[in-house]
């Protein structure tokens, strides 16, 4: 009997990180099998053979998408014909919705027009619900016409997904930063505030000269130190003449742990980190800038009051949000000190996101991921 065969792609440093725990875990219920696609460095340490790393071509924001429309689609095109000789058993598409969801549509029209007399039909899983439960829902039949099987990490997705089409296969496997941190709490000499102004180059190019200029008014009005979380070491070079510019500040590539585990509060660029921040109690300051454009789109099509997701899971603004124009340094700076200057607003906050934390699931999430796609 042939080694089962998993297609998985990835396209952003998150879905990388997500994509190798669940490969690591398939491995460990079938060493045999054959693990392939396109993802980042993380895929490839697990044991994927990648196509191409697919985490470059990671895009912010509507114009750059705009920008890349013919490089996405050759991307696009040589992945549906590696999925056409390889023929995979199961295809998971982690996160990275957009270009996901064109590939499983041009996968399943090719196989209606071109290979339907063939037995090979292989099983489509979306791993991670793009957020339809926030803009243009009517994504969602798009996907169940495309997908076998979803698997949701967020507690209400499951609900949604079963309100609005209930013979769709839908699954919580829970949030996988549960059990990714080993969550501890360092005391420190003098309080530390942790910058997180991205992953992808876009957001590091609109976030860094707002988090240093922040940075700067928070040093002027308190002795505290700095510690800038960067994902990879491009990212630093990047980053370092505005590490430079700040009073006491050291920069961490990819320790989320160590940087969190004595941070006294954090400034964060909304997405995936508010919720590692909520998980090791940091209260977190979270903004957000884009183009004029891509934010005047959003604001048609967005129907959720806030983009910070431990304030989604709470239903109210837990951590102060600011987007656009109103995340201005002067803004920021002055919710940053208010959490430094006021300790029973931390320890509200605090109490607020053991609250949260606990929705979440067990820890295992990749696990009984494996379990769901091995069983398919």
């Amino acid at each position: 009997m042939s080694a089962r065969k998993v297609m998985l792609i990835a396209g952003e440093a998150s879905g990388d990180l997500l994509a190798s725990e669940l490969v690591t875990a398939l491995k460990k219920r079938d060493p045999e099998i054959e693990c392939f696609g396109a993802g980042g460095s993380k895929m490839l340490a697990a044991g994927v053979k990648l196509a191409f790393d697919m985490t470059q071509h990671a895009v912010i924001g509507l114009w750059e998408a705009i920008r890349k429309y013919f490089e996405f689609r050759e991307l696009l095109h040589e992945l549906l014909l590696l999925a056409l000789e390889r023929k995979p058993d199961v295809i998971v598409c982690v996160d990275f919705g957009g270009f996901n969801s064109r590939f499983a549509a041009a996968l399943r029209d090719h196989h209606q027009h071109h290979l339907a007399h063939l037995e090979w039909r292989p099983k489509l899983v979306q791993f991670v619900s793009p957020q339809v439960w926030a803009s243009r829902p009517g994504r969602a039949d798009t996907l169940a016409r495309n997908f076998d099987q979803l698997l949701c990490i967020l507690p209400f997705e499951k609900d949604w997904w079963n309100r609005r089409l209930p013979d769709f296969p839908v699954d919580f496997v829970g949030h996988p930063i549960v059990g990714r941190h080993r969550v501890t709490r360092r005391a420190t000499k003098a309080p530390v505030v942790a910058l997180m102004p991205g992953s992808r180059s876009g957001e590091l190019r609109k976030h860094l000269p707002i988090i240093a200029e922040t940075a700067r008014r928070v040093a002027a009005a308190a002795s505290v130190s700095f510690r800038m979380l960067l994902p990879n070491d491009d990212a630093l070079k990047l980053a370092q003449p505005f590490i430079d510019a700040i009073p006491r500040c050291s920069a961490s590539v990819g320790e989320a742990d160590a940087v969190l585990s004595e941070a006294t509060a954090a400034l964060s660029k909304t997405g995936t980190i508010t919720l590692e921040c909520a998980l090791f109690g940091v209260p977190t300051v979270t903004f957000y800038q884009t183009s004029a454009l891509t934010y005047a789109i959003g604001k048609r099509v967005v129907t959720v009051p806030y983009l910070s997701m431990p304030n989604l899971l709470a239903n109210e603004a837990v951590f102060p949000e600011f987007v656009q124009n109103d995340a201005s340094p002067e803004n920021l700076a002055a919710a940053v000190l208010e959490f430094l200057n006021n300790k029973s607003k931390r320890s509200a906050c605090q109490k607020k996101l053991e609250e949260i934390t606990a929705t979440l699931g067990q820890s295992g999430a990749p696990d009984r991921a494996a379990k769901l796609i091995l069983d398919l």
